[in-house]
């Protein structure tokens, strides 16, 4: 069983920014800084399913933000983060939980992603598209993950495009965090908002690369909309193909949702199913077991992060609740099964890696 949860320290939050709010009036407009406090208690019993193997620890994260924008099309934007765990046991402080003082981002961007035709944005960055399932920042976690990257967004009249290239930051607490050499991550991804009414569709292309003869490319399509009757959808579904170590990467995954919304009140059902291909021959040469790249997994799969998008089937079942605009409950019920079992169970935080070499 795991188990945790979260709690903001409103008191700290509000006084840094009033801090930072004097300061910005002293400096000139074009110079702005701003900052972010979370703590979290965390812990859990029985870890990766084994008795007796529990924990219970401190999470501690500040960040400090620095902007300069001395026109409408140029800004240079920072972050500094020290994230740090205390009084944990089992498994050594250190990322994803330890990372102490750092710099998570810093670019530079050349024109309003928002508005603009065509805008650039080049260093160190986060790189999130659609729901996440395979490109995110994983911001639950206490280190955060980024990019350095160089990434050009078009936009036209309902059409957009993010291409991308870029390597993933390997953290190491007490040290500059550095991509590894080799190990890179290039993509399109698109967005469609004028053929269908009330909807986007999101085609994209994923090119990975590694040492070990990791070299596939993902090809995937996203389609979220509104129906009529309060209903809404979201579907997702992905393939992979390439290699992996000495063997072939054949590999898919999908993605349904369906809700429904009672009409003038703040409850929300929802049903969905999640599937992940995972490897059936252990001896062949072809590997099946689907790659999730570089996700946000944390609310997806349930909350305790045991279960990641790679050899599974899980249907879900949820109500929602919103009672203000500033709070939404939410109760789940997931039953997971192995979509193969030849293969194993995953984790959330199982990072990317040469899945097929040791199969």
């Amino acid at each position: 069983m795991t188990f945790s949860f979260t709690f903001i320290l409103f008191a700290v939050m509000a006084a840094a920014q009033t801090l930072s709010d004097k300061l910005n009036r002293e400096l000139p407009r074009w110079l702005r800084f701003s900052g972010e406090y979370r703590a979290r208690m965390e812990g859990f019993t029985g870890g990766g399913f084994r008795d007796g193997y529990d924990d219970g620890y401190f999470l501690n994260r500040i960040r400090i933000n620095m902007r300069i924008e001395t026109n409408s099309w140029m800004r240079f934007v920072f972050q500094g983060q020290d994230a740090r765990a205390f009084d944990k046991d089992k498994i050594p402080n250190g990322p994803p939980y330890q990372d102490s003082m750092d710099l998570r981002i810093g670019y530079l961007e050349l024109g309003d992603p928002d508005s603009k035709p065509f805008s650039l944005r080049a260093g160190r960055q986060e790189l999130v598209f659609g729901d996440q399932r395979l490109i995110g920042n994983l911001n639950w976690g206490n280190t955060v993950r980024s990019f350095d990257a160089v990434r050009a967004i078009f936009r036209c009249k309902g059409y957009r495009l993010d291409a991308f290239a870029s390597s993933v930051v390997i953290m190491r607490d007490g040290e500059f965090g550095r991509p590894i050499a080799g190990n890179n991550f290039h993509g399109l991804y698109g967005g469609i908002e004028k053929p269908v009414p009330k909807a986007t569709i999101e085609p994209y292309v994923l090119w990975r690369l590694s040492p070990g003869n990791v070299d596939f490319k993902t090809y995937g399509l996203r389609w979220v909309g509104k129906l009529p009757a309060s209903f809404d959808y979201n579907i997702e579904s992905a393939m992979q193909r390439g290699s992996s170590g000495a063997k072939d990467l054949r590999a898919w995954a999908g993605h349904g949702l369906l809700g429904y919304t009672i009409s003038g009140m703040s409850w929300r059902f929802i049903g969905e199913y999640n599937y992940a291909s995972g490897n059936q021959d252990p001896r062949g040469r072809m590997c099946g077991t689907f790659d999730p790249l570089y996700p946000t997994g944390h609310d997806k799969y349930g909350l305790a992060d045991q279960v990641g998008w790679q050899n599974i089937e899980d249907m879900r079942f949820g109500v929602e609740l919103r009672p203000s605009a500033k709070w939404l409950l939410v109760e789940n019920f997931h039953n997971w099964w192995l979509a193969s079992a030849n293969d194993g169970l995953y984790s959330l935080l199982t990072p990317p890696r040469q899945l097929c070499i040791s199969l």
